[in-house]
Order: C-alpha cells, then structure tokens, then sequence
C-alpha cells in the first residue's frame, strides 16, 4: 500500500529525537520515514492489535532485526518508554488523544493530527505546559486535516476563544487550505439550514461565526 498524501505531509512535520514513539501506527510508514531519515536513534510504534501491528512489523522487518526497531502491543502509551522524546499520535479523534496523554504521560515533544475535536486537543494542551509551535489546517487526499506541533520547551502562547476553535495558525497567518475549509463548511452550513426544521437558530449562530472568522482571515491573506 501506498503511503498517503495525508502521510507524507505528517512526516515532513517531524523533528528529530533520540527516541520516536509512534502511536496507532497503521503501516508504520511514519516511523519508517524517522528510521531512513536517521532522524531517531530508536522507533517504538505501536498499536492495540497485535494482528494490525503485523503490517508495520513487515515494513520495517529490517529495523527490527538491527534492534532499533520496536513493536509494542498496546492501549496508548500503556507500554511505551516514558523517556520517549518524540510522540507522534495521527488519525485518532481528539477525545481519544486526550485520553491516551491523560492515562499516559507527558513525553517533551507532541505531533498530533486528530480527525475532530482539535479545540480539546488544544485546551488540553495549553492546561499541561505545552506551547504549540504549529497550529494549522491542512489539505490531503481529498480531506481537511488539523496538525497540531507542541512542545513543553516552547512558552505556552496566547490563546483566544476562536484560537481554540479553530488553531492559532489558521487566524494569525492564515493559508489557503485553511480558507477552502471556512467556505466548504459554509456552504455545508447553508445547505443544512435549507432543509432543517429544527435547530436553525444554532446553526445561523455557527454560520455566522464562520463568516466573521472567513472575512478576517481573507484580510489576511
């Protein structure tokens, strides 16, 4: 299988550490990327079903053999170091990378991209000493996607109410991904008034925050 556009662009955000821990790691094409990059000494990737792990452990079958390589059977970062450096959690909802972080620990550096509930990521984030050094929208395979990169070595930034909502990056310097996504989901907005007969009065308070947040991020631009 091919890695994805979505992939790829998760893998251009990483940094490099002394030990990589990647979370729900699929085919574990992001920790390959850390490996033959030698942008880590050591991967740990994971997964909580040993069957859906054997994926990753084909991929990288020779990194495991050179001992520098680990797959781990586990719910979230029940079994990972704690002294992991790196820790990259992708493809999972916000309110379940919130769980993982709370029921784990708190590793120096994060790379999240979650599929929704970014702004829970965020508060969480912001509550435990973290400082985002990226906070945007990004386009992929036919999708939007938040990316979130945060460290506790970084000041924690300012963050207003509509920062949370919708990243910090996406409102101070706003990209044009960021501004497909206002109008898609203005038009979704729009579309779903049309044909409610309940709810409209929630909807046209959501549809009119899009459109204050659209109109000051095109002055941006």
């Amino acid at each position: 299988m091919k890695k994805s556009a979505r992939l790829s662009f998760i893998c251009g955000e990483l940094d490099e550490c002394e030990l990589f821990a990647d979370i729900g790691c699929d085919h574990g094409y992001c920790s390959e990327y850390m490996l033959d990059h030698r942008l880590c000494r050591k991967v740990q990737f994971s997964d909580i079903s040993a069957k859906c792990l054997k994926k990753a452990e084909t991929l990288l079958a020779a990194y495991i053999k050179e001992g520098i390589a680990f797959p781990v059977v586990c719910a979230g970062l029940e079994k990972i170091d704690p002294k992991t450096d790196l820790v990259l959690i992708a493809g999972m909802g916000g309110e379940e990378i919130v769980k993982i972080l709370s029921e784990g620990f708190l590793p120096p550096k994060l790379l999240l991209q979650p599929m929704k509930n970014s702004d829970k990521v965020r508060s969480f984030l912001l509550q435990n000493g973290y400082g985002m050094q990226k906070d945007y929208t990004f386009f992929a395979d036919g999708k939007f996607y938040d990316l979130i990169k945060a460290s506790r070595a970084v000041k924690a930034e300012e963050y207003t109410r509509d920062m949370i909502c919708f990243g910090r990056d996406n409102l101070l310097f706003p990209g044009k991904d960021f501004i497909r996504k206002l109008e898609r989901d203005m038009r979704d907005l729009e579309s779903w008034m049309a044909g409610a007969k309940d709810g409209k009065e929630n909807l046209g308070a959501r549809l009119a925050k899009l459109r204050e947040i659209y109109s000051e991020t095109c002055r941006r631009l």
